[in-house]
């Protein structure tokens, strides 16, 4: 049987060995490592699937913030990496995963969430889409199609603006870096 557990309740080594199987050692240099740089994941949105006591999945989400100007950043949550041992894809645990973040932030009524990933699946089960993302600046490359974003009615995603940590740029600026 599968649990879900705060990610906190697993040893942070055991995170990024999954990590490391699922998506490889170099996994590092991508963008989304760029766009949540210097966080610390949400505690209440971030799960660990557990089976018989072993890590077979896990879901992490990042403070970051869609700066539109100097002045105003809307804050967002990064969704992902969603993680699942290889032997394991194909067994529902990555939408278990997240089907219990999305659940766990629309309870807490969270900033609007953006993801990297297939926009056929997460379109399709999740509601995320790439039509509001089409004009978003990123630190770095990533294919315009797999810049996914979800916001629930009410709430605002803008046009245009730069992603980055949430609250970094606004410090960088105050300090004149």
């Amino acid at each position: 049987m599968i649990t879900l557990v705060p990610i906190a309740d697993v040893a942070q080594n055991d995170v990024e060995q999954l990590l490391d199987e699922a998506f490889g050692a170099d996994r590092h240099g991508r963008t989304a490592y760029r766009l949540r740089a210097g966080m610390a994941a949400i505690g209440g949105l971030s799960f660990a699937a557990l089976e018989d006591g072993s890590l077979i999945g896990t879901i992490q989400c990042w403070p970051i913030e869609l700066r539109v100007d100097a002045a105003h950043a809307i804050p967002l949550i990064l969704v992902g990496p969603v993680a699942v041992r290889p032997n394991r894809q194909r067994d529902g645990i990555g939408r278990l995963l997240m089907n219990a973040t999305l659940a766990a932030a629309d309870a807490q009524d969270s900033a609007p969430m953006m993801l990297i990933g297939d926009p056929e699946y997460y379109d399709r089960f999740f509601g995320f889409l790439s039509g509001p993302t089409a004009a978003w600046e990123v630190p770095g490359p990533v294919q315009r199609s797999r810049l996914l974003a979800r916001a629930r009615p009410g709430q605002h995603l803008p046009a245009q603006g730069r992603l980055g940590p949430r609250g970094l740029a606004a410090a960088l600026e105050r300090e004149g870096q």
